[in-house]
């Protein structure tokens, strides 16, 4: 009796031991891969096993075995640091090499965008330079062709004016009357003259033409129409200030010069009268923008005394 009752009240704290090692146990048994077979299905696949070793080897189809997960699953609730650490690593590496291209990516396109953005720049200053320098060429141009157009017309000035330098056309034209055997000029010749010198007051570009005729055959008559000539300059000189260099004479002594509409047939006679034919010759470039000399009535015969 007494033996029954002691094993009565050891028989709860054994079962109390088994329940506590099971719990323990189970664990620790589910986290470990059944890698090992059942000796009865040993058995069985034995013939099998050796008759595929006669047979020759088929291509391997069947897919990989999936890894087998413990009883509570892959991640033990009761699982050490280690293991869970151990399991996360590779995780977190991928993480951070997936982070590193991506920030390496980014980075490129960080550069590549400065890049283009530089050459964008670039490209716009290079073309605005160079639409700064066309518009000061084609301004410079403008400037030439105007420079250009300018010389052509001071050039074609100058020809006209060149050309025209010697280019005279008669204004008027008179006669000159002196007493007979005298050097002395009529009044009315002498008021000629005043209004001639009158009207050439402050003009320039003219000449005054005289060819003086006087009786007398040969030197004689030379002689006594330069004297004529002499008096109608000194005349024009000392009373209206006259240039000399602006009158030409000529003495043709008794000889009439033959007139344009008369016949070439016909001798010119010798005159009789003693007269100085004054022509006002001008020249149109040198006097522009002046009046023709006012008040010199032309005379084509000469006036008796």
């Amino acid at each position: 009796m007494t033996n029954i009752s002691g094993m009565t009240k050891s028989l709860p704290r054994q079962a109390a031991v088994l329940i506590l090692a099971s719990a323990i146990g189970v664990p620790v048994w589910a986290q470990q891969p059944s890698t090992q077979a059942p000796p009865s299905s040993m058995d069985q696949t034995a013939p099998a096993q050796a008759s595929a070793d006669q047979a020759p080897p088929a291509p391997s189809t069947a897919p990989a075995p999936a890894a087998k997960e413990g009883f509570w699953g892959r991640i033990n609730p009761m699982a050490r640091k280690k293991w869970v650490k151990k399991q996360l690593d590779p995780i977190n590496d991928r993480l951070s090499e997936l982070d590193q291209v991506n920030a390496k990516q980014a980075q490129d396109i960080k550069d590549v965008d400065a890049r283009a953005q530089a050459g964008i720049q670039k490209a716009q200053s290079a073309a605005d330079q160079a639409n700064q320098t066309a518009m000061a060429a084609s301004q410079q141009a403008q400037n030439a062709n105007s420079s250009a157009m300018q010389a052509s017309t001071h050039v074609t000035t100058i020809n006209g004016t060149v050309n025209g330098l010697d280019q005279y056309k008669q204004v008027t034209d008179f006669e000159v009357t002196f007493r007979p055997g005298t050097t002395t000029m009529t009044d009315d010749s002498k008021q000629k003259l005043d209004q001639l010198a009158q009207s050439l007051t402050g003009r320039q570009g003219y000449i005054l033409e005289m060819d003086a005729q006087a009786p007398g055959a040969g030197s004689v008559g030379i002689q006594n129409s330069q004297r004529l000539n002499e008096a109608v300059k000194r005349y024009l000189v000392t009373d209206h200030q006259i240039p000399v260099y602006r009158m030409h004479t000529v003495a043709l002594g008794n000889m009439q010069v033959a007139s344009n509409d008369e016949a070439s047939s016909e001798k010119p006679t010798p005159v009789k009268s003693r007269t100085v034919r004054v022509r006002l010759m001008e020249n149109s470039l040198a006097a522009q923008g002046a009046g023709s000399p006012q008040g010199v009535a032309p005379s084509t015969g000469p006036v008796q005394p």
